[in-house]
Formats: C-alpha cells, structure tokens, sequence
C-alpha cells in the first residue's frame, strides 16, 4: 500500500460519516480480549484505547481480561471468535512473537488466524529492583549478579512473556544468571516485587512508572535504544556498557481472520481516529508509551520480524513452557 493510498485509505474511513455509514455494525457492544489479568502493561494499553474507540464506533467497548498460558488462551480464543467484529484482541509482540516457539502444540497461528488493523503503541521495558538491593546502575547490577550467582531473584508475568524473555536476553548477554520467579501476569508480580519477596523484573514502563515515581522501587536502566520521554533520566541499558541491547513490546488490534474486510475496514478506521485523539495520545504518554499508526501490512511485517528475533533467544535460553 502506497503512502497515498494509505492516507486516502485512513481519510474515507476515519470521518464521522464513514463511520456511521457501512450498515447495522456495530449494533451492540464489542469485546475487546486482553489475554493477560488486569493492571499490566497490555491491559492499561487496552483501557487508555477503548474510551476512544466506543466513541469511535458509537458503541461500548468492552476489555475483557483474560490470562493464563502466557497470553496464549485468551488470542485463542480471539482467534476462534464468531467473525462478525465483536471481538477484537489487544494483540502485542509478547504473543504473537513468541507463542510458536514456546508452544509447539499451539491450537492457533499467530501469523495467520488473525485480521490485522494497526498498531497502536511501543513501549519500553525497565529493569527495577527493590531499593534495598545493593546495585544502582547496570554495572553495580552484573556485578552482583556474577558475585552471587543464582541467589538474586526475578519476577515476570509468566513464563515466555515479554517480561521473562528480555530477562533471559540479559542474562545471556551478560553473562549472569537470576532466579526465575513466574507469576499470572505483571499486576501480581509487582506486588510482590514491593513487597520484598522478589528482587527484581524488567517490566514496561507504562505498569512500572508510577511505582518508581513513588520511590518503591529503583529503575536501573530501561531496554530500548532511546530513553523514553517519561523516564528521561534513566539510561538506557546500550548507554550503560550493553552496545544494540533493546526490546519493547508493541501492541496492535485484531479481529479472527475471517472477519468481513468491510467490518476490518471500519474497526481499523476506529483505531486510526482514536490514536489521533489529544486524550489518547495524552494517556499514552503519561504511561511512557509512543503512539503508533500503521497500516495492516506494517503490523504484520514487524510481527514477523519480532517473531525471528525473539524464537532465537527462546532456542538460545532453553526456554520451555511446563
């Protein structure tokens, strides 16, 4: 798709007129599946959008959460939903880049069982400790890791999850090694995690920031290329001693593969219209997250991409989902 073509693409379908044009749909609320529990990274993506996107379409949106398996039961689900555009999923690079790998049995295709809109937004992962733990930078952070191997501790949304691979990505590039402590999703883990029963986790941003802010626990560097604008003073993990080191989880929404491209078409405009919204962009920000159009084929394209990159640290890591 053509840069004109996408920009005369998003135009038709973003005015008020278009949206209330295309026939009876939407007729009644629209599910929008979260495949993690609440108050993680993806499920704030989903609750900073849907306020948008029910204006958008002139119907509700409902987030309905629902984690287990990495991700994996709730895009499931999404994916074998009725086709009709009433259910969408909050799809981001912590599924549908890493679940083939992890799930050699996987009852979906993340590739291929989904209708693609755009993208929606990129956020950074941090790694933070509990003040307590005796390390301030990267450097004090592998020194203490190599000085007491296999005693330092970290929490993760889950096994295979975003928060769990970047961790194995810095081990294997540091040459450290943490003790891996799973749990249902970012939200729990972060309880525990200030409440001193695990010493640190590389989570994003947009779920850890307010707890840093309030001084409960340290932010140590963050794992993209460029510090995001809401932790400017952090560095990031390639300024401090890590060259090219960077990972991010991005989002998008989907609809079941199936769904009438008229259907895709409206929703994808939806997506478009609300990323453009000052209150979108102005919560999205607040959470240290970029807004991110894209047309369907970009989304697939980077989905793809991340799906190569992060298949190789699961082989490398010896991930294995129990």
């Amino acid at each position: 798709m053509s840069r004109f073509s996408t920009w005369m693409f998003v135009c038709a379908f973003t005015s008020p007129a278009a949206l209330g044009a295309a026939g009876a749909y939407p007729d009644h609320p629209i599910r929008l599946i979260v495949p993690y529990p609440p108050g993680g990274n993806i499920d704030i993506t989903a609750r900073t959008i849907a306020p948008g996107m029910s204006e958008a379409l002139g119907v509700q949106i409902v987030v309905d959460n629902r984690g287990g398996a990495g991700g994996t039961i709730g895009s499931e689900m999404a994916a074998k939903a009725p086709p009709d555009g009433y259910t969408l999923l909050m799809g981001s690079t912590g599924t549908l880049a890493t679940a083939q790998a992890l799930y050699p049995k996987l009852q979906f295709d993340p590739l291929k069982d989904y209708a693609y809109t755009s993208l929606v937004s990129s956020v950074a992962l941090v790694a933070v400790t509990i003040p307590s733990l005796p390390a301030r930078n990267v450097k004090e952070l592998v020194a203490l890791l190599k000085a007491r191997p296999g005693r330092v501790s970290m929490a993760s949304a889950g096994i295979g999850t975003s928060n769990h691979l970047t961790g194995e990505y810095f081990q294997t590039v540091t040459g450290t090694k943490l003790v891996h402590v799973p749990y249902k999703g970012s939200g729990p883990a972060l309880v525990d995690l200030m409440g001193g029963q695990v010493d640190m986790m590389f989570d994003q941003v947009s779920s850890a920031i307010g707890h840093i802010q309030s001084g409960k626990l340290r932010a140590i560097a963050v794992t993209t290329l460029k510090r995001p604008a809401a932790l400017p003073n952090v560095p990031t993990m390639n300024e401090s001693g890590l060259p090219g080191f960077e990972a991010s989880t991005t989002t998008g929404i989907l609809l079941p593969a199936k769904t009438p491209p008229d259907v895709v078409k409206k929703v994808y405009a939806a997506v478009i219209r609300t990323l453009r919204m000052p209150a979108t962009r102005e919560g999205f920000s607040k959470l240290g997250a970029d807004v991110i159009e894209s047309t369907p084929e970009e989304l697939d394209r980077l989905m793809r991409a991340e799906n190569v990159k992060w298949g190789k640290v699961i082989r490398d890591a010896n991930v294995k989902v129990e």
